[in-house]
């Protein structure tokens, strides 16, 4: 079970269409796939897709973290040591996606050298989750006809809708295209990317309170702490925070704060160890749980559903596990399918999913 060697190799793919929102824009799927090798023989995979309009890595600076700090600090332990892992990557202050992948990557390890698969390692509570689709910038007919086609095609009837431009009045009119396209019988909910100030914010959702929402998300930034707050006081939906509650420290300010009443477990920024503590705490604090998604490809996903469905809080919602139908192809052999309106974890020890290596050669960017 000792740790020998850690890859990080990019690769890019790109979206069938642009993925646009507040906080900026993606095209291609510039992301890292993290291999942790053992001595006996075992691989363990993960993704890690940067995001530098909200953490600031990039693929470059997650492949320089990880080759030259991270690696040399976790070869040699055993994957039962995640704790003294933990401890050493998080001597350098940052890089949430180059760690996560790696404490992921090696959970998947040691799943496959025990034969147990990671949800069951967790805490196997179910093996699927409902799926919510996120639905970015567009017209508003445009963004109905998605949102058709994936109730149509894939039984999603879940929704988080990207919002944030200004006037708010055009995305408020999104919500409500969305709610007389769609009918009483789908989830919608909200995303500012901050994008909004406090005051707008406001606005939007006084516009938007006869259309049923069952969140709002990041409306405005967390750093304006007065106006959050006042913004959040007055809401009769749930406020989730995402980018502002990565950490349970963070979770715990904002909350106690009144800040956010609801949070985002993103596995793409916290792996399974974090998240593990972030859940933990959210469900001490009585606090409703989102499984968010960081735009992952498949890989990513794969390991957004093995966490949600280790819990209960975490499975009771609908997760944002859909964003890789966005991309034209992906790296594993088997991809994953989402029928009815759920996403199954994987059979088969660990994540249950093996990368193909043509797929692989044709879109890593090192050679």
């Amino acid at each position: 079970m000792k740790i020998t060697r850690v890859e990080a190799i990019p690769f890019a793919i790109p979206y069938r269409k642009p993925l646009k929102f507040a906080s900026g824009e993606v095209h291609v799927a510039e992301h890292v796939l993290v291999r942790v090798h053992t001595d006996d023989g075992v691989v363990g995979v993960a993704e890690a897709p940067p995001r530098p309009f909200t953490y600031g890595e990039t693929q470059a600076g997650i492949i320089a973290v990880i080759e030259k700090i991270f690696a040399p600090q976790v070869v040699g332990l055993t994957l039962l040591e995640r704790e003294t892992m933990a401890s050493r990557l998080g001597r350098t202050v940052g890089n949430p996606a180059a760690k996560a992948a790696i404490d992921m990557a090696v959970w998947d390890a040691l799943g496959r050298t025990l034969d147990v698969q990671v949800t069951e390692l967790l805490g196997g509570y179910t093996d699927r989750m409902r799926v919510s689709h996120m639905l970015g910038f567009d017209e508003p007919a445009a963004m109905v006809a998605e949102a058709q086609r994936m109730r149509d095609v894939h039984g999603i009837t879940t929704f988080k809708v990207k919002v944030g431009r200004r006037p708010v009045s055009l995305d408020t009119a999104v919500v409500r295209a969305l709610r007389e396209g769609m009918g009483d019988d789908v989830e919608l909910y909200v995303d500012g990317n901050r994008g909004w100030t406090a005051s707008e914010s406001a606005v939007a959702m006084k516009e938007m309170s006869d259309l049923g929402l069952l969140f709002a998300e990041e409306l405005c930034p967390a750093d304006d702490v007065l106006g959050r707050r006042w913004l959040v006081s007055q809401l009769d939906v749930p406020f989730i925070a995402d980018e502002s509650a990565v950490t349970p420290a963070d979770v715990t300010r904002e909350i106690l704060a009144g800040s956010a009443t609801a949070i985002s477990i993103k596995t793409a920024r916290t792996g399974f160890t974090h998240s593990q503590r972030v859940h933990h705490l959210a469900e001490g604090l009585g606090l409703e749980v989102v499984m968010g998604n960081q735009i992952d490809g498949q890989i990513g996903s794969a390991c957004t559903v093995a966490f949600g469905a280790s819990y209960a809080l975490t499975s009771r919602r609908a997760g944002e596990l859909s964003n890789f139908l966005d991309m034209s192809d992906d790296l594993l052999t088997e991809p994953l399918e989402i029928h009815d309106g759920e996403l199954h974890i994987r059979p088969g020890a660990g994540l249950g999913i093996e990368i193909d290596p043509a797929k692989l050669d044709r879109y890593r960017q090192d050679h």
